[in-house]
């Protein structure tokens, strides 16, 4: 019974937005109807809990592949390269006015 219940959450429900609290309520109402059994009920409590961080490790993973392969189809530069960019051009500023300066 709990087999067939937890491949029907985890499918139906999602583990995404689960939290643990989320989790320990849902595991308390199936022990309150006799569905599960008090130690069944906490293992099941503690593995949709850490499926759950496992989906968002993967997820924030993913969106940040994306977010970088993105960036790069765009052209857009991180805020490192733009400071480097700042700085050779103040550089060149410099030089510039040196030269101007010495003629």
């Amino acid at each position: 019974m709990l087999d067939l219940f937890k491949k029907t959450f985890f499918m139906g429900m999602g583990v995404l937005s689960l939290t643990k609290e989320k989790a320990e309520k849902l595991v308390e109402e199936l022990v309150e109807k006799g569905e599960v059994g008090t130690e069944e009920a906490k293992q099941f409590a503690k593995e949709m809990v850490e499926r759950g961080e496992q989906e968002k490790a993967v997820l924030k993973e993913t969106v940040k592949n994306e977010l970088i392969k993105i960036k790069r189809e765009i052209g857009l530069i991180t805020k490192e390269e733009f400071t480097t960019l700042e700085q050779r051009i103040e550089q060149l500023e410099a030089k510039l006015m040196e030269r101007q300066e010495g003629i």
